[in-house]
């Protein structure tokens, strides 16, 4: 071969990778733009996820370790989806593999995650996809920090660890060597006797070269396998082993490894599964606070710290929706019913922004991500659109009208010119307006004893004031800003939780104020503990009183007798700025009481009618003292 004729196929070769590669990029730009049509709110872990794996799609021969990707979110964000989606707009399909690993005996049959790759027919070391979903409940120690017995899936580490797994497969390689070694003395024995010997038995069988193919990682397909003579099998297995090849651990340097849970721990408000009252925006900006090392810190109360540090730092996290995203995800799913009517049955469906409304109402639950959603949209439109549908037809009409009265409580539709009123309460609805009214009254009054106190000592709006719930029982709740802890805002802190149970004092008597001022009781007290035995703030008592492993623990009757003094103290100062704020006090109970909710900017506008000025600060603001003001002038 010439320098010139070697100079020109490097050449060649070259323009080939650069082309391969310009055709990759142009694949992984058309699948982000899919996604973020197909998938709301998250587009920023769409372009997160897909710059992260550029250089696996692109480029996977220069890899030594495989790509790890971290996706961490509440349930129903679509992680799982998103990336299914994704391998399939790759046209990965053939290469991908989803795998749930279990701590719990008899969840797989299978006991190490090396047979279930091979399972997947991806452990041949070349591009693969490999997610590891609902991670979290493969825990390795337990809620009180112990190591659990692992006897499943422990090969899990080393494969993160550096993208090798041992084959540990000589002694099945040795026995098939055996079996189809037996099969040809037998087949010779049977032919030096003249017995007929159909050519068909002399070739590997599907089971066997299905094995070879495991194994040996050949190239072949099991067709042309199944086809070969055992001879030709046999062929194979020797000279793998004179190789030694075979014995070697089988590297996924050029695998992505995706891993995707839900961590309750780092998503605090994940409990919250059946509150659909909170705005979604305030869910919203809580998670959006969620870094890289509250996920490390929650992972560490599931897995040995080496375990964690295998996760690698490439960690993805979803905040949950913000009201836009359910609006937008509404608006999409209206606009797909509307398609579906107009190319499968040739009718025009209008569906006014009222039905929207009812499904977001009815829908939304921040906490729980799109399924509710998806869920609804079947309820309350598709169910009746059916009956709509049908008389259409059956009546030979073109269009259907779709609008809810929520005054009415009507379904209305308009069938090509045809008015028929169906009475519809949504289900969440039904639930809300069900809750008695003097109970509304009391509550409305206990959670704006809370707001008044809060408004009065940081001068901030709540972000949420409410007093009908979607609750079989009747439930109010004031919404507050995230608060920075100091021995000031402790205080104020005791004040804002006794104030509901105070308030009703004030404005029904002592004798009428209910037992729902049980739960702020608690978080009081608890508060005010801390605040002498665990803080030190209290000047009698500076060691920390909260530690009880110590045998000679001093005798709390001591800090309880000054907690005691404490909340009797907090409790004047409470009921003073009650009494003396008792005009607003009524106010934002009065309008409560006939709306059930207060946004924002109406509390302000109460709270200055009555000379109060107050600023609104946004979902996701902390309550801070000027530190940086108070050094600099030090």
């Amino acid at each position: 071969m010439t320098r010139l004729y070697k100079h020109n196929l490097i050449i060649n070769m070259i323009d080939i990778n650069l082309k391969e590669i310009k055709k990759k990029k142009e694949t992984i730009e058309k699948t982000r733009r899919t996604l973020k049509k197909e998938f709301v709110g998250i587009d920023q872990i769409i372009d997160s996820l897909l710059d992260y794996i550029q250089v696996w799609y692109l480029m996977p021969e220069i890899l030594t370790r495989p790509v790890i990707v971290n996706l961490w979110g509440m349930t129903g964000v679509g992680k799982t989806d998103l990336i299914r989606q994704m391998v399939k707009l790759l046209d990965y399909q053939e290469r991908f593999a989803e795998i749930e690993l279990s701590n719990l005996e008899g969840s797989s049959w299978e006991r190490s995650v090396s047979a279930l790759i091979e399972k997947n027919d991806l452990a041949d070391e070349k591009p693969s996809i490999i997610l590891f979903d609902e991670i979290q409940r493969f825990n390795t120690i337990d809620i009180d920090g112990k190591p659990l017995t692992q006897s499943k899936f422990t090969d899990f580490w080393e494969l993160l660890s550096d993208g090798k797994l041992a084959k540990k497969q000589k002694d099945d390689l040795d026995y098939q060597l055996h079996n189809m070694l037996t099969q040809q003395k037998d087949i010779a024995s049977r032919k030096a006797k003249g017995e007929e010997v159909l050519e068909d038995s002399t070739n590997m069988g599907f089971w066997e070269a299905k094995e070879l193919k495991r194994m040996l990682g050949l190239e072949e397909t099991l067709d042309e396998l199944s086809n070969m003579s055992s001879k030709v099998g046999i062929n194979y297995i020797q000279e793998a082993k004179k190789k030694k090849k075979i014995y070697e651990p089988i590297s996924y340097a050029k695998s992505l490894i995706i891993i995707s849970g839900n961590l309750d721990e780092a998503f605090s408000m994940a409990g919250a599964t059946s509150e659909s009252d909170v705005d979604a925006d305030i869910f919203h900006a809580f998670t959006k606070k969620i870094t890289i090392v509250d996920v490390k810190n929650s992972l560490s109360r599931k897995f040995r710290p080496e375990q964690v540090a295998r996760f690698g730092n490439i960690h993805l996290i979803y905040n949950s929706l913000n009201k836009k995203n359910f609006v937008e995800l509404i608006s999409k799913e209206v606009k797909r019913v509307i398609s579906d009517t107009l190319s499968k049955f040739g009718i025009v469906l209008t569906i006014d922004k009222s039905i929207n409304e009812l499904v977001y109402r009815n829908g939304v639950f921040p906490v729980q991500g799109v399924r509710p959603v998806f869920s609804s949209i079947v309820d309350i439109v598709e169910t009746n659109l059916s009956k709509y549908l049908y008389t259409c037809i059956m009546e030979n009409k073109k269009s259907i009208d779709i609008k809810y009265d929520q005054t009415k409580n009507l379904l209305i539709a308009d069938i090509g010119g045809d008015i028929t009123s169906t009475p519809y309460v949504g289900r969440i609805d039904k639930i809300r307006e069900s809750n008695q009214h003097n109970a509304i009254a009391n509550i409305s009054v206990h959670e704006s004893g809370h707001a008044v106190i809060y408004i009065l000592l940081f001068g901030v709006v709540p972000l949420q004031l409410k007093s009908k719930l979607a609750n079989s029982y009747a439930g109010g709740f004031t919404f507050p800003h995230e608060i920075h802890e100091t021995k000031n805002n402790i205080l104020n802190k005791i004040m804002i939780y006794l104030a509901g149970g105070l308030a009703e004092e004030l404005i029904f008597g002592d004798g009428l104020a209910s037992v729902g001022r049980g739960n702020d009781w608690e978080k009081m007290t608890r508060l005010a503990l801390d605040y002498i035995r665990k803080y030190g703030f209290e000047d009698d008592f500076q060691a920390n009183y909260a530690i009880d492993e110590y045998a000679y623990t001093m005798n709390k009757k001591v800090t309880d007798e000054a907690a005691e003094r404490l909340i009797v103290r907090m409790t004047n100062q409470t009921k003073d700025l009650l009494f003396t704020n008792k005009a607003l006090l009524l106010g934002l109970s009065n309008n409560l009481n006939v709306k059930g909710s207060l946004l924002p900017k109406e509390i302000q506008a109460i709270a200055e009618n009555q000379g109060i000025k107050t600023v609104i600060k946004e979902e996701g603001f902390l309550i801070i003292d000027k530190y940086s003001d108070v050094l600099d002038q030090s």
